[in-house]
């Protein structure tokens, strides 16, 4: 500026010194926001459950450590040091926000080694659900406040840097005694509501997802080894399921059914209920029923993590795991009736909207994606079609065709995912047609943005939705099942933590039931309950023993493979 003429901050400055007292108050008002950004931080919780008031009356060590840093550091190593703490209670928050979700839709914490691949999918879900344009401007808001998020904390770790270095004698005490304070609340293990005093919550969360990462890229090693040893890897074709030959044989997961349907006080009337009647109506066609209890590799989502699970005998519990198996050649229980040259294989996978490789994985001759059952009518939020529409649609265009062989089908079924609304409801299956019969159903249903938001809602939609999906299932096998249908019928995981509790189990119940008693008579040594409710005491196994179980209860001869 020329004589007489003064920038902006020349005259902010000549105006803070008219009017200190006026200048004083925003000045502290930033600082303390500033204070209150940074100490938030490192305190904040990685659970919604812990996100209360009474968690943040806690002194972070790292605060200490920082100031003191701070402190002596030159002037330009301390801005350095400002902006990468910025970036590091950046990368911290973010962390323990993905904790937040990973822990309510999924039950455990996020995994930076893994879990950026289920990121896509989650978009594809709220698209799905909501809106390719709710997801777009979900996906872009997240974005933004992660970079909002980076611009504020950096500044704040800059001002208070500035604030300490411009009064070290201050600092210098200050810290000294907050450090007395850490230390003897420390060792005394004082608590305030619940909590420790003395908080190290930052470094413990950092030192936790790194601990994870590395374990998991250890795990990676080790599991693609203990892959390649299959216990029926080398069994020829006339030895795998000899007990089964002539069957029609369905393995059919049930979206999200889990034990909390049927023993939560709000889902587990109406389910037990339809679980008892529909026992009772298959009884009068001739079939009978065996239910025990499996835990399930995932929890919350990832089904397609509980469906490798139980087919392939492998835990697999995460993306890499399922991406290192089915890039193999392991024999999945669906592979092992396609390999006996007895079975043709089909997979009806309404859940599908893409190419879809795993396909040959599973052993399956073909597969009827969301294209490819003919149907016509509206989606019902995630899920392409109603499971009845799938089921009749399966018969029509599957079981009704002529064959040389009898069929071994893989069913995904899908109306009881979140978020339960709306949820279809049973129609006459002679009216079926296309699937335009459900336009009025599903626009009279609850909207999922009002089910998502409310707790409670959520529960009581997604007790409905299991009962629709059990009852269309075994309405369909009343129907048409045939003296040498047998069903397995099973859920892929528990609901998300919201809906299941935040320490439900991993629980998820399966039945087989079949008309000839000989089937059931195989598995009389499993102990499991009668009818398809399995008691609280059923057995419960994990869900990567059921395939040698199954291959073995019905006649398999083990000849183990090697890698």
């Amino acid at each position: 500026p020329g004589p007489g003429v003064r920038g902006p901050a020349a005259r902010l400055r000549a105006l803070r010194e008219r009017h200190p007292l006026a200048a004083r108050g925003p000045r502290a008002a930033t600082t303390v926001l500033a204070a209150a950004l940074v100490l938030g931080a490192l305190v904040l919780p990685n659970t919604l459950d812990g996100l209360r008031p009474d968690r943040f009356a806690r002194i972070p060590a790292e605060a200490i450590l920082g100031a003191v840093v701070m402190l002596w550091l030159p002037r330009r190593p301390r801005l350095a040091a400002a902006v990468l703490s910025g970036i590091g209670l950046t990368v911290l928050t973010a962390l323990n926000l993905l904790d937040m979700g990973f822990n309510e839709y999924l039950g455990r914490g996020f995994n930076a080694a893994l879990d950026w691949d289920l990121l896509p999918d989650a978009r594809s879900y709220v698209a799905d659900t909501l809106s390719s344009g709710a997801a777009t401007a979900l996906a872009a808001g997240a974005v933004v406040a992660v970079l909002l998020l980076a611009v504020v904390m950096t500044a704040a770790t800059l001002r208070l840097g500035g604030l300490l270095a411009r009064h070290r004698a201050r600092t210098a005490r200050g810290a000294l005694v907050a450090c007395t304070v850490w230390i003897t609340c420390s060792a005394l293990g004082l608590q305030a509501f619940g909590a420790p005093v003395a908080s190290d919550r930052a470094a413990g969360a950092l030192k936790a997802h790194a601990r994870r990462a590395v374990d998991s890229l250890r795990d990676e090693a080790a599991f693609a080894k203990s892959a390649e040893d299959d216990t029926f890897g080398a069994t020829p074709p006339d030895q795998l399921l000899p007990a089964l030959r002539g069957k029609d044989m369905v393995f059919a997961f049930v979206e999200s059914y889990g034990r909390s349907a049927i023993e939560d006080p709000v889902t587990a009337p109406g389910v037990d209920r339809t679980l008892d009647a529909r026992t009772g109506a298959l009884a009068k066609a001739g079939f009978r029923a065996r239910s025990g209890w499996l835990t399930s590799a995932t929890y919350g989502g990832s089904s397609w993590l509980g469906h490798s699970t139980a087919m392939s005998g492998l835990w697999i519990d995460n993306q890499r795991r399922y991406r290192t198996v089915t890039a193999g050649d392991r024999l999945t229980l669906t592979k092992a009736f396609r390999k006996t040259g007895a079975w043709d294989t089909v997979g009806v996978m309404p859940g599908v909207q893409k190419g879809w490789p795993e396909s040959r994985w599973y052993g399956l001759d073909k597969v009827y994606d969301a294209f490819r059952l003919g149907y016509r009518g509206p989606k019902f939020s995630w899920s392409t079609m109603p499971d009845q529409y799938a089921l009749e649609a399966y018969q029509r265009r599957v079981r009704e065709q002529r064959r040389d062989r009898p069929l071994m089908s893989l069913l995904i079924l899908t109306s009881s995912h979140q978020p339960w609304a709306p949820i279809p409801r049973t129609v006459g299956w002679d009216d079926l047609g296309d699937g335009s019969v459900f336009a009025g159903i599903e626009k009279a249903g609850r909207k999922a943005s009002d089910v998502i938001t409310d707790t409670t809602a959520s529960r009581e939609e997604y007790g409905r939705s299991v009962r629709y999906s059990v009852t269309s299932l075994t309405q369909w096998l009343e129907r048409y099942g045939t003296d040498d249908t047998v069903l397995v019928l099973l859920g892929d995981h528990q609901p998300m933590a919201r809906v299941s509790g935040n320490r439900a189990s991993r629980d998820v119940p399966v039945s087989l039931v079949a008309k000839d008693p000989k089937v059931l008579d195989r598995i009389a040594g499993w102990d499991w309950t009668e009818g398809l409710r399995p008691a609280k005491d059923a057995p419960v196994w994990r869900m990567d023993s059921f395939r040698d179980r199954f291959l073995t209860a019905f006649g398999s001869t083990p000849r183990p493979s090697k890698g």
